[in-house]
């Protein structure tokens, strides 16, 4: 395998820091009896653009294979994500869409958590979603939808349907596009001459802080940094002019990005510029380390857990993520290691997780006969889970983490 490529924004050289070995697709929950002979896999790694410092995947993943019709995902699945997308429809009400007839298109809508507020209050508003079945709980709720992935000869589709867009809104969807020089060609064509494109997704600084390694699985194609976003958007007119760290998933930015020249640059994105720098964020030897530190977890992780399952332990997982995939499957943690996982999400009870196979099932089978120690996979909800989950403490019951390191809570 080449560990170089060429960059999917500029053309550069790639050039591979870190592989993660044959992993699944991290959202392909397999039903009972399946042959497991079929399941698909591919080659997780990462590497860095010399020329635009973009990180990215080596290797493309078929979108089609990512975003269908069963896609289990439902962003309106936590609370606290809820909030966080009202707060959001809130804000955009009384700042970018308070004009004469304002218009949104939200790229990635899911099942509509942010986008019906705006609908609710009148705004004109179009969901584009290739992910039919989350499409259609977005459309039960009254939201316009348009089932298709979004590139360049959408954007102008909409434009010629509906006028320009004041606001084009995507979150936790654009780092999961490789095609994304069409994707923003487009936003180029429909935003408004005043417009601005708002996008959040996972934030690599954050990332490499942490060590947060399983926000890289399929799905997830590019990890930006304001250096990256912003040789980005100048390739198609855009300009950054704001960045807001966000608490969620792990740490998150939101960029918004207008028209070059159209508005002046918050102070926030040199700010963010001058600390990216001083972390050297778009150098190798940071990216290698990073490297080294999730093997370092690999081994706690792994070490732990045979200890636990020596000593008689009974351990289970929380959360059947897709980011915990990359876990499972780096790590080699299956049904031997770990009892069961337990997911709220119907569409993934009964089936067995990527790769290694661990069965799902419903959160009451946690509170049955609560386990020893309960390996978090949705660690990014810690506080609201294990919130919700107080009785297990109480019974004595113990949280594996593994990020920002391995321990127990």
């Amino acid at each position: 395998m080449s560990n170089q490529s060429l960059c999917r924004v500029c053309g550069g050289t790639v050039r591979e820091f870190f592989d993660f070995g044959r992993q699944p697709l991290s959202d392909a929950f397999l039903p009972p009896g399946a042959d497991l002979g079929e399941e698909f896999f591919y080659r997780l790694a990462t590497g860095l653009c010399e020329s635009c410092t973009m990180v990215q995947l080596m290797e493309e993943v078929p979108r089609e294979r990512m975003f269908h019709q069963e896609y289990p995902y439902h962003s309106s699945g936590s609370a606290y994500m809820r909030g966080h997308f009202e707060e959001l429809a809130k804000r955009l009400l009384t700042t970018e869409l308070a004009g004469d007839d304002p218009f949104v298109v939200e790229v990635g809508c899911n099942d509509g958590v942010m986008i019906k507020a705006l609908a609710e209050a009148g705004v004109r508003h179009l969901g584009v979603e290739p992910s039919g079945g989350v499409a259609d709980l977005a459309a039960a709720k009254g939201i316009r939808v348009r089932k298709s992935f979004f590139e360049e000869s959408t954007a102008r589709e909409i434009l010629a349907a509906d006028g320009p867009a004041d606001v084009i809104y995507a979150a936790n969807t654009l780092c999961h596009i490789p095609y994304i020089g069409s994707v923003l060609s487009g936003v180029s064509a429909l935003l408004a001459p005043t417009g601005v494109f708002v996008f959040e997704d996972p934030y690599l600084s954050d990332i490499v802080e942490q060590t947060s390694f399983d926000q890289i699985y399929d799905e997830h194609f590019f990890f930006f940094t304001v250096r990256s976003v912003q040789a980005m958007a100048a390739g198609h007119g855009l300009e950054l002019v704001d960045v807001e760290r966000l608490p969620v998933h792990g740490g998150e930015v939101r960029y918004t990005l207008a028209h070059a020249g159209a508005r002046p640059p918050s102070p926030a994105v040199a700010e963010l510029l001058a600390e990216e720098d001083a972390r050297r964020l778009g150098e190798l030897d940071t990216l290698r380390r990073f490297g080294e530190n999730v093997l370092s977890i690999r081994d706690d992780l792994t070490a732990l857990l045979r200890r636990l399952r020596a000593e008689g332990k009974r351990v289970v997982a929380y959360g059947a993520t897709a980011k915990s995939a990359t876990v499972t499957n780096l790590c080699g943690i299956g049904p031997d290691l770990v009892e069961f996982v337990c997911d709220t999400t119907p569409a993934k009870q009964g089936r067995l997780t990527p790769g290694t196979h661990i069965p799902v099932v419903p959160p009451e089978e946690f509170s049955r006969s609560y386990p020893d120690y309960a390996l978090l996979f949705a660690w990014n909800h810690a506080a609201e889970i294990m919130a919700k989950e107080q009785a297990f403490t109480d019974s004595g019951g113990q949280w594996i983490l593994y990020v920002p390191s391995v321990r127990t809570v």
